[in-house]
């Protein structure tokens, strides 16, 4: 009777525990359905009709952009080292078609300073980058002290070499080099605080980015799985083995690691990769369902046509919009002019520059990826990091202005033009103080003066008289109250006596 009663009991106990979990359950099952079927189809009418840009990622505004690698052992040229230190004459007079090509500056300084090209390569700069003073915590806790809210390093650069626990590639920082998942660490120390985490991918290019000649060690077949299978014929088309291992490369890094954005250089967007961009925006867009969170695939797009509309977050390369665009898109520049990794003459923008452009891209809808080059023993430079913390100061005072905005009804005003497109941002001038920009939230209107007025005085045009009920101004940081006043000709509101920080001055109209 007692082992009845001890059934009876459990069956009971079980009843009333199903009947309290079912809703759960039949919630679980429908999710386990979702993924089975699949959100998302590997063609673009599946994905234009599924997918949606994350709001999260538009309210973030700021992201720290790293390259880092092997290229910042011989720290001279450029991230590019890697291949312009196989471009000689023969190659130079093949691919520009000029007669008297001389060799790059990179072929003669590596000649000169490490040996010939047969016998010294780029794989033989591995074993020399230690990163031996990386730490991953510090950087994390450098980039929120810019106010950065997301964090994109590459994780793999045309040269081929993995920054991350590879499972495709005998060449990645985890067994070779600082012997170190570099991406994992990172990784770990972001979301440990608070920080959004993305990766960036270049690999698409490996395959075409090393000039073969049978005097370079890039010929060797002991290194063509670092240096592309591509034979020595420069217009050699992309194998499929080739695209193949990019589609395993680029599937290691969103299993393993769940990126919340997934960046993507220049090749992705060119016809031999055209059957795998919907396969890749459907992996990964699935995965974000898999994991719970809305996932941010982010592309340069040269052609405008590789990524339909609406498809992926649109980004230019050290360029700008002249003018709002409402959906979501993003500049990526380096604190270098001259260079995205570290090298000896790096010359850095000021802090001035930074937060200008930060301001102009925010006001029209977008976000601001900032590229900081480390050195090879994995410190960061001091006077990269003097403008990261410049940044952040004035992010402290200013930042509601920038952060969880929403672009207005114009976004400036002002004689300063912007220059458009990619690679734009070399022929773009100073702004001035007839220069202001606009962002808005909760029913205010952040009136952003791009530097001080030459008076004391500031007439703001783009505020009407007649539609514009304003209740207060203030300035951001300043304790003063401002005498203001509105006009046919503007909203004009005179200057506190002094300046409440270093750069870009905020009023704050209440409507």
């Amino acid at each position: 009777m007692k082992i009845k009663l001890n059934y009876f009991l459990a069956a009971i106990i079980l009843l009333v525990l199903s009947s309290c979990g079912g809703k759960q359950n039949n919630k679980l099952a429908k999710n386990e359905t979702v993924k089975a079927e699949k959100v998302f189809k590997p063609n673009w009418e599946s994905i234009k009709k599924n997918y949606k840009d994350p709001e999260w990622f538009n309210n973030q505004k700021f992201g720290i952009f790293i390259h880092w690698g092997a290229y910042a052992v011989p720290a001279y040229g450029s991230e590019w080292y890697p291949r312009n230190m196989y471009l000689d004459k023969n190659r130079l007079s093949a691919t520009l078609k000029v007669e008297k090509a001389g060799a790059t500056r990179e072929y003669l300084h590596h000649k000169k300073t490490f040996g010939d090209q047969k016998e010294f390569g780029y794989k033989d700069f591995i074993p020399m980058f230690k990163a031996e003073n990386f730490n991953a915590a510090k950087w994390i806790a450098l980039f929120k002290k810019a106010g950065a809210k997301y964090v994109v390093p590459v994780a793999d650069h045309h040269d081929g070499f993995a920054m991350y626990k590879s499972n495709t590639t005998r060449w990645n920082a985890y067994d070779m080099g600082p012997k170190r998942d570099i991406l994992g660490e990172l990784f770990k120390e972001g979301r440990k605080e608070g920080m959004i985490m993305g990766a960036s991918s270049h690999y698409a290019f490996n395959w075409s980015f090393y000039n073969k000649e049978k005097y370079f060690d890039t010929t060797d077949p002991k290194n063509s799985d670092l240096y592309s299978k591509k034979g020595t014929d420069p217009t050699q088309p992309v194998s499929e083995e080739f695209k193949e291992l990019w589609w395993n490369r680029t599937k290691d890094l969103i299993d393993n690691y769940q990126p919340d954005i997934l960046w993507f250089d220049f090749m992705l967007d060119m016809p031999a990769f055209e059957a795998y961009r919907p396969k890749l925006a459907a992996y990964y867009y699935n995965k974000g369902i898999e994991w719970n969170k809305e996932v941010v695939l982010q592309d340069k797009n040269f052609s405008h046509e590789a990524f339909p509309e609406g498809t992926v977050i649109y980004d230019l390369e050290r360029g700008k919009l002249p003018g709002i665009r409402k959906l979501p898109w993003q500049t990526d520049t380096s604190i270098g002019k001259n260079s995205w990794c570290h090298i000896a003459d790096w010359q850095s923008k000021t802090a001035n520059q930074l937060i200008d452009d930060l301001i102009d891209i925010v006001s029209k809808n977008g976000n601001l990826l900032l590229n900081v080059g480390p050195k090879a023993d994995g410190t960061i430079p001091e006077d990269q990091e003097k403008i990261l913390l410049q940044m952040g100061d004035w992010l402290a005072i200013n930042g509601d202005a920038i952060y969880d905005t929403k672009y207005w009804r114009t976004f400036g005003e002002g004689p300063t033009e912007v220059a458009k497109g990619h690679h734009s941002e070399g022929k773009n001038k100073a702004f001035t103080g007839q220069d202001i920009r606009f962002t808005q939230k909760e029913g205010k209107v952040f009136a952003i003066m791009m530097e001080w007025p030459k008076t004391n005085s500031v007439v703001i045009k783009s505020i009407q008289e007649k539609t514009d009920k304003i209740t207060s101004v203030k300035m951001l940081g300043s304790k003063e109250k401002l005498k203001w006043s509105q006009t046919t000709e503007g909203l004009k509101v005179e200057m506190p006596s002094n300046k409440p920080c270093d750069f870009a001055y905020v009023l704050q109209i209440d409507m």
